[in-house]
């Protein structure tokens, strides 16, 4: 609830509504529409607070910094599954069949023979 979540961190509870007002924070409601907060919340609580006390972020800036803060943690889980694709699609082409060649990434042609070099004719 909002005033056990303003004691906690000695905050206003008007803070608490500016926050979620400007969008920094979203609290689950009651049908009674009391304001539930979340650890999740609380955590991202604790990060605007850290910003606004301890670095003097305005609200604005506080806004941008989690914005660019959720844009890379969806980049990371994006990265994340590209990279588990990737090891599970190497697993599955070192798997197949008994062909080498058809476990490869690349595939296999016909085998490299090396081209000979023309030799320089020498002088007599």
């Amino acid at each position: 609830m909002i005033s056990a979540v303003a004691e906690m961190y000695g905050i206003h509870p008007q803070t608490l509504r500016l926050y979620e007002r400007e969008g920094l924070l979203k609290p689950s409601r009651t049908e009674g529409n009391t304001r539930l907060y979340t650890d999740e919340d609380l955590q991202r609580l604790e990060f605007i607070l850290n910003l606004a006390r301890d670095l003097g972020v305005n609200i604005s800036g506080i806004a941008i910094i989690l914005q660019m803060r959720e844009r890379m943690e969806e980049m990371q889980r994006q990265i994340q599954d590209f990279v588990k694709y990737l090891q599970e699609e190497v697993m599955s082409r070192a798997n197949a069949a008994n062909d080498p060649s058809r476990g490869a990434i690349v595939p296999i042609g016909r085998p490299f023979a090396p081209v000979p070099l023309a030799r320089k004719k020498q002088n007599p």
